[in-house]
């Protein structure tokens, strides 16, 4: 094991450990500025290549921009479905929707964690292991952050870990192909925006009126 390996797997470990110390009882710790300085910060210490500025970003909007249609497509789609619906109602959801939405998706979550993963842990990973075993060791990262909140929700962590390690493996395919990380921003936008607001129409109509065209 050499030099890069151990700053990719001790930069890997310190990005789980940092996803378990969002339990503390810290209020900036979850504030969207600290976990987009947190990202950005890590992006610009591994020289990450952002690809904020054309010829990149606009390959960026263009794939990002039709992965996002689908997403959204396919979330409306879902919450036609009854179980899924139920579900939404049972989801508990922030006081401030209108924040959440505009602020904590897009900046404490999206920003911050594009920054973070696509960003810093792909490129020192990468220039470790080589862009298909660095993009593995980012998206197994990026499923393993995940386990608190799967705990704290109750969820099944096994099946947390395997569905967020494949959106990262996706994500930072879309980055990669695209060579901005404005595609997979749009893309993790378009899933937790359309997640949210779907769930937000859930809970606003109710589960038993029409939603989506079906009435139960």
């Amino acid at each position: 094991m050499n030099a890069k390996h151990i700053r990719a797997l001790g930069l890997a470990a310190a990005l789980v450990g940092w996803s378990f110390t969002a339990g503390l009882d810290k209020p900036w710790r979850r504030h969207p500025i600290a976990q987009a300085g947190y990202g950005t910060g890590l992006a610009l210490a591994a020289r990450a290549p952002l690809g904020l500025r054309p010829p990149n970003l606009i390959s960026g909007w263009r794939l990002g921009g039709v992965v996002a249609g689908a997403v959204a497509a396919g979330v409306a789609v879902g919450a036609a479905v009854p179980q899924v619906r139920a579900a939404m109602l049972q989801r508990e959801l922030p006081a401030r929707p209108g924040h959440w939405l505009a602020v904590e998706i897009p900046l404490g979550t999206v920003w911050s964690e594009e920054t973070a993963f696509r960003g810093a842990l792909a490129t020192v990973a990468g220039d470790a292991f080589g862009p298909s075993v660095g993009r593995m060791v980012q998206a197994l990262t990026f499923g393993l952050t995940h386990v608190p909140d799967a705990r704290g929700a109750g969820e099944p962590i096994g099946v947390t870990v395997a569905v967020t390690g494949l959106a990262g493996w996706v994500f930072g395919l879309l980055a990669e192909r695209s060579g901005s990380l404005v595609a997979p921003m749009l893309a993790h936008l378009a899933i937790n925006e359309a997640g949210a607001i779907a769930a937000l129409a859930v809970r606003r109509f109710g589960q038993g009126s029409q939603f989506g065209g079906v009435r139960q």
